[in-house]
């Protein structure tokens, strides 16, 4: 068990400084960076009124009813909608604080810091055995980066401890819609759960800042009091009902994502990279050279996602065309 110490955290995306520090590499830059879908959600038209007025309750309803459908929710469990995943992982400490938080690591940094920062004491847990120690758990599933998946069985017995005993589990299922057989949806009805999704990241939509806290209805009535009115604009709504909605979308998406993510996996094993793990919309790669291969891209116009705790890492998203595809194969060939 490893206690957090506060530091900066280095996230994906971050063109405009690649940019900076690269200002050589050839345009336009592939941001594999981050596990986003490349080939987003086609944008529905997007009614006038959306942008004119404030939203009304029946555009969150119709939005919930089809998160509802997309998710398979419990009818016992309560949806929020709120401004991103990231939105929530910052508010759940300052609505239901606690003093020692666990979380399942290696993983996404920001819930550890936001705990932290709202003055929980926080540590890495190794096992669901430690966690179960904690006032508050948390697990990111499937995890990122490496895409570790637990199962519902397993999450089920923490959950129903956590709740015996009045703690919070916290599950991050932000990478979890390509893989619904392993959602653990049916616990979000359970006194101790608060699951968390993401819209922006399957539906390659991540600048519409759409995510959602699926928890039960006392939990519920707290989130939504701490984000106030109006926590979601109006054409969000629009769209994320749409494309909640369309299942047959989500579906073909899933297909070709997990086409192409083996295509990936084949393309950095050709590259000398070793395949640690993922998600059909990432894969994480180990080489003892990383760092000098992640500066390599960079000068190519290619953005890697590195991690300074674990400088043999490197993380990439799925190219969103034939040209990237080719443009990723020679950057890593000329790497090499």
């Amino acid at each position: 068990m490893t206690a957090h110490h506060a530091r900066p955290i280095a996230h994906g995306g971050r063109l405009d400084a690649a940019r900076r520090l690269y200002p050589d590499a050839p345009r336009p830059w592939i941001d594999l960076s981050t596990g986003i879908n490349p080939r987003p959600y086609p944008l529905p038209p997007i009614a006038p009124e959306a942008w004119a007025r404030l939203p009304d309750d029946d555009a969150f309803a119709a939005l919930e009813a089809a998160a509802r459908g997309a998710w398979r929710l419990p009818d016992a469990s309560a949806l929020v909608a709120g401004a991103g995943g990231q939105a929530f992982i910052q508010l759940l400490p300052r609505v239901f604080p606690a003093r020692r938080v666990g979380v399942l690591g290696f993983t996404y940094a920001e819930h550890a810091a936001c705990w932290a920062a709202a003055g929980a004491r926080t540590a890495t847990a190794a096992s669901l055995d430690e966690l179960a120690a904690f006032d508050v758990a948390v697990i990111v599933n499937p995890n990122n980066p490496d895409g570790r998946l637990l199962t519902p069985a397993q999450l089920a017995r923490l959950a129903q401890a956590m709740t015996r005993r009045g703690g919070l589990l916290v599950l991050d299922e932000s990478f979890m819609d390509f893989t619904p057989h392993a959602s653990a949806t049916a616990l979000a009805a359970m006194e101790g759960v608060v699951l968390l999704r993401s819209f922006g990241k399957a539906y390659g939509l991540a600048g519409l800042r759409l995510g959602f806290a699926l928890c039960a209805p006392a939990r519920a009535a707290a989130l939504r009091a701490a984000l106030g009115p109006w926590a979601v604009s109006g054409p969000a709504l629009a769209i994320g009902a749409r494309a909640l909605a369309d299942e047959s979308w989500r579906h073909a998406a899933a297909a070709a994502c997990a086409v192409d993510a083996a295509r990936l996996d084949a393309l950095l094993t050709r590259a000398g990279f070793t395949v640690v793990g993922g998600t059909p919309l990432f894969r994480l790669a180990a080489q003892p050279d990383a760092a000098r291969r992640f500066v390599s891209l960079c000068e190519r116009g290619v953005l890697a996602r590195a991690f300074p705790e674990r400088p043999d890492w490197l993380r990439f998203g799925l190219p969103a065309d034939e040209a990237a595809w080719g443009r990723l194969a020679a950057a890593l060939e000329a790497g090499a």
